[in-house]
């Protein structure tokens, strides 16, 4: 299981959020290149970019930034999301040198786009499933679809999606504990490895994860917990690297 440092830009800054809420940041870095070798010195073997502009503007607002990222580590796996509905944006980022493009709102009110993605770049794709009591959330988390993030999981389950980023958005940014049970319902609903987001505050959190990695459980995405100390990477990963 990989430990994913969440790296969320708005602005050109590196900040975190609180349940989604744009008016509710905390700026943690004005350089977010010097806050992704922080991140790369402690070990870690992916990035999760988040362009929060760029969710709710519709397209790419902070691109500049996650190229720069890509091209300093050419070797590092970044998966970035937010802003990104078109193959034109996913072809840039591939291009850019970016590893994986997360889908979230064009996936859930064009599903049929994740398919047309996935066959234009292979492995590559990434979908994005924001739930709010089990029902997916979209356009930056601004509107509450009526649609359940488990059926949505299984309608992708034939495109060829690399996995699935599961977030419990109640949880995200308040450090309060992953949702272990709605993570491991998400990865038995399909076939597609689930990487978990949201909650994430301790060593506890990772133990909890790690225990249910069977269930198709990849990756958790951690943001506001190691940059607030509650959680170091290098540990974390070792953990997940242990015998179970």
């Amino acid at each position: 299981m990989l430990i994913i440092p969440a790296i969320d830009l708005k602005d050109g800054q590196c900040v975190r959020l609180r349940q989604g809420l744009m008016d509710d940041s905390t700026v943690f870095s004005d350089d977010p290149v010097a806050m992704a070798r922080r991140w790369v010195d402690a070990g870690c073997r992916r990035l999760h970019l988040v362009d929060l502009n760029g969710a709710f503007a519709g397209e790419p607002v902070n691109g500049e930034v996650v190229t720069a990222i890509a091209a300093a580590w050419p070797e590092l796996p970044i998966q970035i999301g937010g802003g990104i509905r078109s193959l034109e944006t996913i072809e840039h980022y591939v291009r850019a040198g970016v590893g994986y493009v997360i889908i979230g709102t064009k996936a859930v009110k064009e599903p049929a786009f994740v398919g047309e993605a996935c066959a234009a770049f292979p492995g590559k794709v990434i979908v994005g499933l924001d739930a709010k009591d089990g029902l997916v959330a979209t356009d930056g988390w601004a509107e509450v679809s009526e649609v359940r993030a488990a059926e949505l999981a299984k309608r992708f389950e034939s495109d060829g999606v690399s996995a699935i980023v599961y977030t419990d958005i109640a949880r995200d940014g308040m450090m309060q504990g992953v949702n272990v049970d709605a993570t491991v319902a998400m990865a038995r609903a399909s076939s597609i490895p689930v990487i978990a987001s949201g909650g994430i505050t301790n060593l506890d959190d990772i133990r909890a994860l790690k225990a249910v990695a069977h269930e198709g459980i990849c990756g958790a995405i951690t943001g506001r917990a190691i940059y607030e100390g509650t959680l170091d990477v290098a540990e974390a990963q070792k953990l997940c690297d242990g015998a179970p």
